[in-house]
């Protein structure tokens, strides 16, 4: 068994419990929290200690690995102190807020002997797995064009400051659009050579980057668009036959309510949201909008229970197994990667989302395409 400890009990972590619960990999054997509150609940659940400092974690000898889901500007702070202490690291997207950060903490882990794996979840739901599996075996040719399609009312959820600020790694292309970039890139194939990008602000009464156009070339001759918006208004829901997100039918969508929440109902809110948000045991495959792939031979796109194929023969529809959540799949790739697998979603795979997400910021700001160097 793998003793896993968590840095951070907030929304993110809250999410890993129930997986951590089901994989029979890893052990949870200890916390790392600055609120009493959250260190008690973990305990309450757990049965292990919860510190108030990242150093008693560190330094208590009871962790191999560790799972970190602190805000966005303090991850790389953090995931260095862990690979620095000799621990193997989970990290949650958005990596960084600077991707140079991120190649820093890849080089660290790489230098030390460490696994470093970004836990971009979503490129984990099974239907999109499987389009690479089929992509890979050759079976419809090339791929040529991935498109990724979602509309949410991210904007108008409960929100700490910081998710609102895109220089702290807030808004809709880092928190959201990571989400997309992965999926693109793992069913694309290659890395990306440039990025086009617009990002928009639609509400000044509750002002971020909350909607993103994007097109990302690959070196493969692929291309791949992203287009997000989360103000609520349409749900791309309504294109995935009523099923959200994480396999269940879609909740009615938040819209603006023309008054600001105070910083300390929204932290509430998100906090017992956290709680809910993402259960075990969907009745559906999980969806991060639609996303539809354009091969030579055919086209692929998720269906509520799998998988639909288009081809000259029609249209064939794949069921899949939706027994395991993708963060359980996450925490596979984790523990297959520390058993010297190597992973897809390693450090450097991790800081180049980041990369495109920051190109996306700046074609939208010059007007201008951004070529990415090799990575």
């Amino acid at each position: 068994m793998i003793r896993l400890g968590l840095i951070g009990l907030g929304a993110a972590a809250q999410a890993f419990l129930t997986p951590l619960r089901r994989h029979g990999e890893f052990a949870v054997a200890a916390a790392c929290d600055p609120r009493p509150e959250a260190r008690d609940d973990f305990t309450a659940a757990f049965d292990r200690p919860a510190f108030d400092t990242i150093a008693g974690l560190l330094g208590a000898g009871l962790c191999d690995a560790i799972y970190i889901g602190t805000p966005t500007e303090l991850h790389h702070e953090h995931a260095m102190a862990a690979l620095e202490a000799g621990m193997h690291v989970l990290l949650e997207k958005p990596m960084c807020i600077r991707a140079e950060d991120g190649f820093a903490l890849a080089r660290a882990a790489e230098a030390r002997g460490l696994t470093l794996v970004v836990g971009h979840s979503h490129s984990h739901d099974l239907p999109i797995r499987t389009m690479r599996e089929i992509i890979r075996s050759g079976r419809l040719g090339a791929v040529r064009m991935v498109n990724s399609w979602c509309y949410t009312d991210w904007v108008y959820r409960p929100r700490r400051p910081e998710e609102l600020r895109p220089e702290l790694g807030g808004g809709v292309t880092y928190r959201q659009g990571a989400h997309q970039f992965d999926i693109l890139r793992s069913l694309c194939g290659d890395r990306i050579v440039s990025v086009t990008g617009h990002a928009f602000d639609f509400d000044p009464d509750r002002s971020t980057i909350g909607a993103h156009s994007a097109t990302l070339s690959f070196a493969n001759g692929a291309v791949g668009t992203a287009v997000y918006s989360g103000y609520g208004h349409f749900g791309s829901a309504d294109l995935t036959g009523n099923v959200g997100e994480w396999g269940y039918p879609a909740t009615p969508l938040r819209r603006a309510s023309g008054a600001a929440a105070r910083p300390e109902d929204e932290l509430k809110a998100k906090r017992a949201r956290a709680k809910s948000a993402i259960g075990s045991d969907a009745p559906h495959q999980p969806h991060f909008g639609l996303t539809l792939v354009s091969c030579e031979k055919g086209d692929m796109r998720q269906s509520p229970d799998g998988l639909l194929i288009y081809t000259a023969d029609g249209c064939e529809e794949v069921p899949l197994d939706n027994s395991r959540t993708p963060r359980e799949l996450v925490l596979d790739e984790f523990a297959a990667a520390i058993g010297g697998e190597p992973p897809l979603h390693d450090g450097f795979w991790g800081a180049s989302i980041v990369s495109v997400c920051d190109a996306v910021l700046e074609s939208a700001r010059t007007g201008r395409p951004v070529a990415l160097p090799q990575t």
